[in-house]
């Protein structure tokens, strides 16, 4: 029973996201014997988001070692995932001074680190503190594994992917193939949104989501939904939009200001990372949505459908043809997206 509970669990992130057209390629993958050695760091592994994302990173057949990163209860995290009957060799890093060994020889740096939103705190709030975490953290990346791919999950994405390219920058070593802004969330909840609403298996479904990974910057395209769903009104679609927006609300809200989105949130990244690994390794057309550097609209960074790779980004995909609805929100996102690109470099260039 548990194996079998284990082989489903890896089997649906294997299918992650993907493109249906590579479905079959995806669930084929790589068995554990001949994929190449690839190590991964999680930082902030001591987290809500961090402790299940560890344990699915765990799962990953992709994945021959495992470091897992706080600057507190990492050693107990560690030992906790350590015992799972699965390929990759676990170590615990904590503190500073350990961050240097967590980040040496990593392929994918995943980075939950952060705190979340609490009541009574302004986003201002949350900026400053996020910020000063992802600098820091990016300073030693560029220091012990410049040539990582970089999976930012601390928030806000809008700004601490452009934070992240900042240092790197200042670094010298910035390779924008290699920074990524996880946005699976977004279409994680999207796609199954719009599969109880279209009333279709969700398994099946696929739905891009561009722009950014904050409120109104949160942009899917269920135009471009599949399967189509001739069934869905202009307000089911208007509803659809605003909910898969406020998903983080609903979430911080059921918990009664007493968590956000921390197990969706480790899935979704857990999702991404194996794109990454699944790139990496060669596998063919995998694509994912991803807040990326961008040259498909006037803003540096943006989200959309990206093709992964042996170099991380391959190609930044455009966006397709957009219904006058989404062409609407569009032009409505691009300020307050700019705003917060503007934010995060600023952020480094007085810091």
């Amino acid at each position: 029973m548990k194996g079998a509970m284990l082989r489903s669990i890896q089997s649906s992130l294997r299918r992650g996201n993907s493109a249906s057209s590579s479905a079959h390629l995806l669930r084929r993958g790589f068995s554990s014997e001949s994929a190449p050695e690839r190590k991964v760091a999680v930082l902030g592994a001591g987290g809500g988001i961090g402790q299940p994302l560890a344990l699915l990173m765990k799962l990953n057949p992709l994945v021959s070692k495992l470091a897992l990163y706080d600057i507190a209860g990492t050693p107990g995290v560690a030992a906790d995932v350590s015992h799972i009957n699965t390929r990759s060799e676990v170590a615990g890093y904590m503190g500073d001074e350990q961050l240097g060994q967590a980040l040496e020889g990593c392929d994918i740096v995943v980075i939950p680190a952060g705190v979340p939103r609490k009541p009574g705190m302004t986003r201002d709030d949350l900026f400053n503190i996020n910020a000063g975490i992802v600098k820091s953290l990016c300073t030693a990346i560029a220091k012990y594994c410049p040539h990582a791919i970089v999976n930012m999950i601390s928030n806000p994405v809008n700004s601490t992917v452009p934070i992240a390219a900042e240092v790197f920058k200042k670094a010298g070593t910035y390779d924008e193939k290699k920074l990524f802004g996880v946005t699976t969330l977004d279409v994680v909840r999207a796609k199954t949104f719009y599969a109880g609403k279209a009333k279709v298996p969700v398994g099946g479904v696929d739905v891009p989501v561009v722009g950014g990974h904050a409120g109104i910057t949160i942009l899917p395209l269920f135009s471009q939904a599949t399967p189509k769903a001739n069934n869905l009104s202009d307000e089911d679609i208007t509803a659809l939009t605003k909910r898969t927006q406020d998903g983080g609300t609903e979430v911080v809200e059921a918990k009664a200001g007493k968590g956000s989105a921390t197990l969706s949130m480790a899935y979704a990244g857990a999702v991404f990372a194996d794109a990454c690994l699944k790139g990496l390794n060669g596998v063919q057309d995998v694509v994912e949505c991803s807040f990326v550097q961008s040259s498909i609209t006037e803003l540096p960074f943006f989200a959309s459908k990206v093709r992964l790779g042996k170099n991380g980004v391959e190609e930044v995909l455009g966006l397709g043809p957009l219904s006058d609805y989404e062409k609407q929100g569009l032009e409505s996102l691009k300020p307050e997206l700019k705003s917060s690109i503007e934010k995060g470099i600023k952020f480094v260039n007085q810091n």
